[in-house]
């Protein structure tokens, strides 16, 4: 069934290309205009709802959108008249500026928003299953050692993207990078080794430039464990593959059990090294080289990057016959792409910046120009107080993700992470996170929900009874209670913006605009009171309220507690 708003677009598009042409006589050929689409207005003094499709048309056709825009204003005007549920529903229809259509809603029709609520429950605001799939790839790493903070802020804003997404029909696989073919794996297992001889010789030395952070001791009890002193007297070229790939695997098995408590759970963990033993790297270079875009030069295999838009061609096989780490990275996205995904998206740290051209160029040079997306997750600053909280893996002074989310709970710490854009640095006050007081953002947003549950609880059962079945809806005229529904309408098309815009912190941005309009309703409107019928209404709009709000939160991975 076709909403309000969906019936609104469709009367436009039928009517606009008639309309485009009638304002520029002789324009000849197939036109493709933009599809309608209203969204809440900016600004409410114009209307509830706006659409810029006249001026975007009018722009494609090299016309005069006023005179284009009136046309259509008219022709949705007539059949809104016309249509006794959209007469019901809209009050005026205007043009503004440069060709925005702007619809104003009746009373009517924001109280027919809280029964869709009541009546669709969780799946209020999302769209119908579509055919689009992405590949969405984040926090990978070298499997070195634990989860650390930037890790959690893409991996915060990584699952609630894949959320929101979701959320709005699109078929999404969430994906880890194990990065273990690389040096770095090696000198992972020599880090171990030292840690390892050191259960029996404590003055044994790491390695120049190991890893010396505390967290390999418990890997290396583990080790003892297995095997005892098996590897105390054998040559490195022995023990060097076998102890880096325990340490890999305890690593990250402990990754894995991070993110499940970090309420982050991936569709595919990738081990590189598996890509090179399955012989995927190999395929994707030969793929590569079928399609004309390698060549040889001092006896190491190039790819013509610069044909993409790269700054230089780029080595993928050195003279020496070893992969670079560029061809390992090649193979996963062939890889992904060989799965069906139309779109990958991928969020990396912030020292990538330099990576993003050449993947892209050679994922169109795999025949799918366009279709990496790369978003760079900027730094993360921790204080306490007016104290900076260093961290770094290579000095063994890390702050764990875990150790974070211990501190300040999984939710605060989740919202922090998501409340600035991913491309803006992030100053995370962790004594703020842990305040149970308004100032905290997350903590005012959850006790909006534990508020609307604590006036549901008090209402008498045959009150709610009446409230959920939606029947004096027409009583909801206060101004605090059409801001509070006109801001729950807002679900689904802030959703869709920010899943589109790949702007997750946008929904915390939503969550306490929402949470601000209940508590201003709560402060205005006395809900339970001596009128049982507008008791009833404004129970139905708590009832819907909540909802919301818990969808909401859902979507960032968030709890909706009902007592704070």
């Amino acid at each position: 069934m076709q909403s309000i708003l969906q019936r609104l677009e469709q009367i436009v598009d039928a009517r606009l290309e008639d309309a485009v042409r009638r304002a520029r006589p002789g324009l000849d050929g197939d036109l493709t205009l933009p599809p309608a689409s209203f969204a809440p207005a900016r600004d409410t003094r114009f209307g509830d709802y706006s659409t810029p499709v006249v001026m975007q048309a009018a722009k494609v056709a090299r016309t005069n959108p006023r005179a284009v825009g009136e046309e259509v204003r008219a022709a949705l005007e007539e059949a809104v008249t016309a249509d006794h549920e959209l007469a019901g529903a809209v009050t005026s229809i205007t043009l503004a500026g440069a060709g925005f259509l702007n619809v104003s809603m009746a009373q009517a029709y924001w109280q027919s928003i809280v029964a869709q609520v009541l009546r669709e429950g969780a799946d209020y605001g999302r769209c119908p299953a579509g055919n689009r799939t992405i590949s969405l790839e984040f926090g990978s790493a070298n499997p070195t050692g634990p989860v650390v903070v930037v890790q959690g802020r893409s991996t915060a804003a990584g699952s609630t993207l894949a959320n929101m997404l979701r959320f709005c029909g699109t078929t999404v696989t969430v994906e880890w990078v194990q990065n273990d073919a690389g040096t770095q794996t090696e000198m992972l297992g020599r880090s171990l080794y030292a840690r390892y001889r050191q259960l029996w010789e404590p003055a044994y030395p790491l390695p120049e430039d190991g890893y010396p952070g505390d967290y390999l001791l418990p890997v290396a009890q583990a080790l003892r464990e297995r095997d005892g002193d098996r590897w105390l007297r054998a040559a490195e070229a022995e023990w060097l593959e076998p102890l880096a790939l325990f340490a890999r695997d305890q690593i990250v098995a402990e990754q894995q059990r991070d993110m499940h408590d970090f309420h982050v759970d991936f569709d595919v963990w990738q081990s590189e090294r598996e890509l090179h033993r399955q012989g995927r790297v190999e395929q994707a270079l030969e793929t590569l080289k079928a399609a004309g875009h390698c060549y040889e030069r001092d006896g190491a295999l190039w790819f013509h990057a610069t044909a993409f838009g790269d700054d230089k061609d780029r080595v993928l096989v050195r003279s020496d016959g070893r992969p670079t780490y560029y061809a390992g990275d090649i193979a996963y996205h062939w890889e992904k792409l060989r799965r069906g995904n139309e779109r990958l998206i991928d969020i990396w740290g912030p020292d990538h910046h330099g990576y993003i051209q050449r993947m892209k160029a050679v994922v169109e040079a795999l025949g799918h120009k366009g279709a990496l997306e790369v978003l760079i997750a900027q730094q993360v600053t921790l204080k306490r107080g007016e104290e900076i909280v260093s961290s770094s893996k290579r000095q063994g002074q890390i702050l764990t993700l875990r150790e974070i989310f211990e501190e300040v709970g999984v939710d605060a710490a989740r919202f922090f992470f998501l409340s600035r854009a991913l491309d803006s640095h992030l100053t995370f006050d962790l004594d703020l996170a842990k305040q149970q007081t308004q100032d905290n953002p997350v903590y005012y947003v959850q006790y909006g929900h534990a508020r609307i549950a604590s006036v549901l609880r008090k209402a008498p059962a045959q009150l709610l009874a009446r409230a959920a079945q939606a029947m004096d809806l027409t009583l909801l005229t206060h101004p605090a209670e059409l801001a509070l529904i006109k801001r729950l309408a807002q679900l689904a098309d802030r959703t869709g913006a920010a899943a589109q815009a790949r702007e997750p912190h946008q929904l915390t941005v939503y969550a306490r605009e929402l949470a601000t309009e209940f508590h201003h309703f709560y402060t205005e409107c006395q809900i339970l009171g001596e009128d049982a019928a507008l008791s009833s209404a404004r129970l139905a709009l708590c009832l819907a309220a909540k909802r919301v709000l818990a969808t909401a939160l859902s979507l960032m991975g968030i709890s909706a507690p009902d007592v704070m």
